[in-house]
């Protein structure tokens, strides 16, 4: 049970992040975007290092120990792009109506007068964001129960990258209501599915856990945590800052990440 609430609450921690940008939104008076940009890229290096060395081969060990070398092996990848099918067709039947990481501070906007289609905006935003962060609760849920040392890292790098995503999600609906208390708690909402995801994953997948069923959801997971690193992060901090500046958070991100693991040897 103790696990079990550690997961949970890294779960919540992450998720509610959102709230953090909407915040940062409307009590600073420029986004750091050369910041932002390091921090992505070090979000995107932390997911892509774990998932590709770490968690990868330990779906590859379950699976392997239950269906033999080859057919083992042949699962793992494919359960790995299938985590990554899943996820791009989420993005593919879930358009954000704007780019999720798209950042803006309440003064950039400041002159612009209240539109209501801004309001419509804010809240697909929410609901894309919502839809997008189910799988990462899973994945950071599911990674805290197995091994909790290697979800914590995972959870400050989705805890980072919620960040922007809460900023989209509450500007505009500031913009069409004056409301900073509403635009806060749409931001909050969005950020609310991935400890939804957790629970969710908890109730229905843990009755039939097993070495097989771990093992297909680690190696999903990964695919599904280098995809959003690869289709989202990256982008994103390259978008916000110099190209070398995204880069070197991404090595920074590699090497915490494989410092942390050597930690725990």
């Amino acid at each position: 049970m103790n696990n079990v609430l550690f997961a949970f609450g890294l779960t919540l921690f992450a998720g509610l992040c959102t709230g953090i940008g909407s915040a940062l939104a409307f009590f600073t008076k420029k986004t750091n975007t050369k910041f932002l940009s390091i921090s992505l890229g070090f979000s995107a290096g932390v997911m892509i290092y774990v998932s590709m060395i770490e968690i990868f081969f330990k779906a590859k060990d379950a699976l392997v120990a239950e269906l033999g070398l080859k057919s083992g092996s042949w699962a793992t990848v494919g359960a790995f792009f299938g985590g990554m099918f899943i996820i791009a067709l989420i993005d593919k039947l879930i358009p954000s109506g704007e780019n999720p990481h798209e950042v803006h501070s309440v003064e950039d906007i400041n002159d612009k007068t209240s539109d209501p289609k801004l309001l419509r905006m804010g809240i697909f935003t929410a609901l894309a964001v919502g839809i997008h962060n189910f799988p990462e609760g899973l994945a950071t849920f599911i990674s805290a129960l197995q091994q909790p040392s290697i979800a914590i890292p995972i959870a400050v790098a989705i805890a980072i990258h919620n960040i922007p995503e809460g900023i989209a999600v509450s500007v505009p609906v500031y913009y069409a209501t004056g409301d900073r208390k509403k635009a806060f708690f749409y931001s909050f909402l969005s950020g609310l599915s991935e400890p939804i995801g957790a629970l969710i994953g908890y109730l229905v997948l843990m009755p039939f856990i097993n070495d097989f069923v771990f093992g297909i959801i680690f190696a999903g997971v990964a695919g599904i945590m280098v995809f959003i690193s690869l289709d989202e992060l990256l982008p994103s901090a390259q978008k916000y800052g110099e190209h070398h500046l995204s880069i070197y958070g991404l090595v920074a991100g590699m090497v915490v990440m494989a410092v942390s693991l050597l930690l725990f040897i």
